[in-house]
Formats: C-alpha cells, sequence, structure tokens
C-alpha cells in the first residue's frame, strides 16, 4: 500500500477540521459553564469552570498536533472511541458542576469519569496498534535478467 501526498494531505485537512471541531466545542463549553453560574447565585464550580478543557486538551491539541506531524492519522474506530471519551468527560465534568451547584452529590458521577477514561484510552491503544501494525507493502523492485 502507497502513500500518496494526496493522502497526507487529507488527512492534514482532516485533522484541522477536527481540531477546529474541538475549538468550537470548547468555547462553546465556556460559554455554557459562564452562563450557567451567571444564573447559579454565587455559588460556582471548579467542574463546570474547566469543563471547555477536556475538549480544548484532549481534542484540539492532539489533532493539531496530528496536522503538523507525518504520523498518520488515527482510524474510524480509535478516532471514534476517543472522540467518545473526550465527549464522556466533558458532559461529566458538567454534570458534576450541575451537581455541585445544585448543593448535593451523586454517586453516579464516578461513571463518566471510568466511561470517559477507559474510552480514550481504548481508542489511543487502537491508534497506537494501528501504527504498530500498519507497515508498507509496496512490492520491493527486482531485476529480470
Amino acid at each position: 500500500m502507497t502513500l500518496f501526498a494526496s493522502d497526507i494531505s487529507n488527512d492534514r485537512k482532516s485533522c484541522i477540521k477536527t481540531g477546529l471541531i474541538y475549538l468550537i466545542v470548547s468555547i462553546f463549553v465556556a460559554v455554557f459553564g459562564a452562563i450557567y453560574e451567571l444564573f447559579s447565585h454565587g455559588v460556582y464550580s471548579y467542574f463546570m469552570i474547566y469543563a471547555f478543557s477536556f475538549p480544548l486538551i484532549g481534542g484540539l491539541l492532539p489533532f493539531f498536533l496530528l496536522s503538523f506531524s507525518s504520523i498518520r492519522k488515527p482510524g474510524r474506530i480509535g478516532t471514534n472511541l476517543y472522540h467518545s471519551g473526550i465527549a464522556t468527560l466533558t458532559i461529566g465534568s458538567i454534570f458534576e458542576g450541575i451537581i455541585a451547584i445544585y448543593g448535593t452529590t451523586s454517586f453516579l458521577s464516578i461513571f463518566y469519569w471510568i466511561a470517559g477514561s477507559a474510552l480514550a484510552a481504548i481508542g489511543l491503544i487502537c491508534y497506537i496498534i494501528s501504527l504498530l501494525l500498519k507497515r508498507d507493502d509496496t512490492p520491493v523492485p527486482t531485476e529480470i535478467s
């Protein structure tokens, strides 16, 4: 299997697009947290304040780094698992923030952290395995005499 320049260009564009989507999600979550805390009567939660950091650090940063490197883009399974993990961690942080602002606790919030971390880790493991197993299958030219 050969890797053409257009494949690298498409991978780069795809990673940049994914990074920009994560940037938009980060901005949305930050604005959502600010508005939610504006109407929370002076009560705030660090989980709500920093919920934007999961898509920013876990999504924007890796995909922008991938777009500027020569490493190929993750496959569909690894990418989907990783995106699901980042989304679960973000929602878990928002949920924990809402619960804290409300003034109560919930034992169910631990499942967000476990599931989100597991999904992101499995996605990364799938990506690393695909990098290790991927080899160049181009035939070696031989001379016929």
